[in-house]
């Protein structure tokens, strides 16, 4: 076989310590930004751990205010507001904080500040991108204070479209944030339950990188220690939130999926993303409802390397082996077993499998799957068939 051709992009600089949040003022210097627009969750805004930051970014000489109109699953208003939050306070670059939906609208206000066109016309087709004017989108610094999406090392964000319900994939080279602040003691209030349906969503990402059919070795290896990251490490932070050394192996886990999903992604998020729009429910907790029922229609295309993954987890059995690992994982940690558990019903899945196959991720899936057997598989995610 001859090999392709094939691009390979890895992050940012990335500062992973507890107490590292400490040099924020220090990295918005370095990187030119004197004014910063901090935007985060309104839940994380009120919190004493973001006032403290705050301050302390002011009294290193910066001025720095907060935006915080982020919903879970981001849309365009969030954009559009945030632009003109940072228009009217004259900010010269982003400080991304929080979960996905904060750094996602995070970068994409330092994308869109500078823009004359809609936030729709960058989606990640084609060269889409190349729309944007590059010299006018602002630098960022990206602080996760979950170990989820792994957005701190992304050059997406992720905004439901008002009128389709669909989530969208907006891309630009150029929102890769400068440097990715990774302190595991920013993560040490979120509760358990967030704490598994992240995690579980840092998973999904690291396995469907590893089973995604494309040439990029570097993502596969990336991949599979990062699934041996989360296997160790996610029970221990969903029992004890304050294991720092559990909840910063998550977060290293979590930027590591990010960096080796640039492989592919899959089916998991091709049914998740548009369940998301269309019942806005929460990213990691159906990807981890979904990724069992997923794994096993996969499972012809997929066994031999799921096999090759277990044995390098410690896991005996094979895909079997791996799949019932997958199933204790989630019921350790709480993630219930059908959507129908979530109040997700059978009533849109016409909805959810054309919208399905039209995701993005559904092109790095081992299988390309109908529209029809998107809708099967869907069912079976619902009633809990598997």
């Amino acid at each position: 076989m001859t090999l392709p051709n094939r691009n390979f992009n890895f992050p940012t600089a990335i500062k992973f310590g507890a107490g590292r949040i400490a040099e924020l003022a220090e990295h918005c210097k370095a990187n030119g930004i004197s004014r910063p627009l901090f935007v985060t969750d309104p839940g994380l805004a009120g919190m004493a751990m973001v006032k403290k930051i705050v301050a302390d970014t002011k009294k290193a000489g910066l001025g720095i205010e907060v935006f915080a109109n982020v919903r879970p699953n981001p849309v365009e208003s969030n954009i559009t507001e945030g632009v003109e939050a940072f228009k009217a306070g004259k900010h010269d670059g982003v400080v991304a904080f929080g979960g996905g939906s904060g750094l996602d609208v995070g970068k994409l206000i330092a994308l869109m500040h500078g823009q004359k066109i809609s936030v729709f016309d960058l989606e990640d087709i084609g060269d889409w991108w190349t729309r944007a004017d590059a010299s006018r989108i602002a630098p960022i610094i990206a602080v996760p204070t979950t170990a989820g999406t792994g957005s701190e090392v992304g050059r997406a964000g992720v905004v439901t479209h008002p009128v389709t319900h669909e989530k969208k994939i907006i891309f630009h080279p150029a929102i890769m944030p400068k440097v990715a602040i990774l302190d595991p003691e920013l993560t040490v209030g979120l509760p358990a339950k967030l704490t598994a349906a992240t995690g579980m969503d840092a998973l999904a990402h690291n396995l469907e990188a590893f089973c995604a059919p494309f040439y990029h070795p570097l993502a596969a290896g990336v991949s599979l220690e990062g699934m041996r990251l989360i296997k160790d490490n996610l029970a221990r932070a969903v029992r004890k939130g304050t294991d720092l050394d559990a909840r910063g192996n998550m977060l290293v886990a979590s930027a590591m999926g990010a960096t080796a999903f640039q492989r592919g992604l899959g089916a998991i998020h091709a049914i998740s993303h548009p369940i998301g729009g269309l019942y806005d429910a929460h990213h990691g907790l159906l990807n981890g409802i979904v990724m069992p029922y997923v794994l096993k229609a996969n499972r012809r295309k997929v066994e031999k390397d799921i096999a090759r993954a277990a044995g390098y987890l410690g896991i005996r059995g094979g895909f079997d082996g791996f799949l019932k690992w997958i199933l204790a994982l989630r019921k350790e940690i709480g993630i219930p077993n059908a959507l129908k558990d979530i109040g997700i019903d059978t009533k849109r899945l016409d909805e959810v499998a054309a919208m399905a196959i039209k995701d993005p991720s559904a092109g790095g899936n081992p299988i390309q799957f109908t529209e029809k057997q998107y809708k099967a598989l869907a069912k079976k995610c619902v009633t809990g068939e598997l």
